[in-house]
């Protein structure tokens, strides 16, 4: 069974509405040694020109559209039944997620017939895309500021 790394024991979080309308744990505040002292410090700020360095998109930060998103970054299209077996995901988990992605513009879903059987394809929005690369950026920006500590 994997577990989180001892050194994450520290962050604290709460449970929090997202902008969307989903449940999102929300990091509140971590411990940082300073000489001999434990002090509690909010995490925000800045983090090499991001203004708020939790602030990050939480619709596609949840792991399931976080993959579903980086499928169709790399493909032109995928159907419902390739994503499923891509992500090895339920149709119910694929759907409910798909939709969420498809309700914020970020994934479009085109429905048709092939040989009587319906069909379900999605495709990556240009919106879609340039959430994708600020997500990307600043993920990256917060793994360089933590490597340079």
């Amino acid at each position: 069974m994997l577990s989180w790394p001892q050194a994450s024991g520290g962050c604290k979080s709460s449970s929090a509405r997202s902008l969307r309308g989903g449940t999102v744990a929300k990091t509140t505040a971590v411990r940082q040694v300073r000489g001999e002292k434990l002090v509690e410090k909010k995490i925000t700020g800045e983090v090499r020109g991001h203004a708020h360095s939790l602030d990050f998109d939480r619709l596609i930060h949840e792991r399931t559209r976080l993959a579903i998103v980086s499928a169709l970054a790399v493909n032109d299209s995928l159907s419902f039944s390739e994503l499923k077996k891509l992500l090895e995901a339920t149709d119910g988990n694929l759907s409910v997620h798909a939709r969420k992605l498809e309700e914020a513009r970020y994934v479009a879903c085109t429905k048709s017939f092939h040989q009587r059987m319906p069909r379900t394809v999605y495709r990556l929005t240009p919106a879609g895309r340039q959430a994708l690369e600020r997500y990307l950026n600043h993920m990256e920006a917060l793994i360089r500021a933590a490597r340079e500590r």
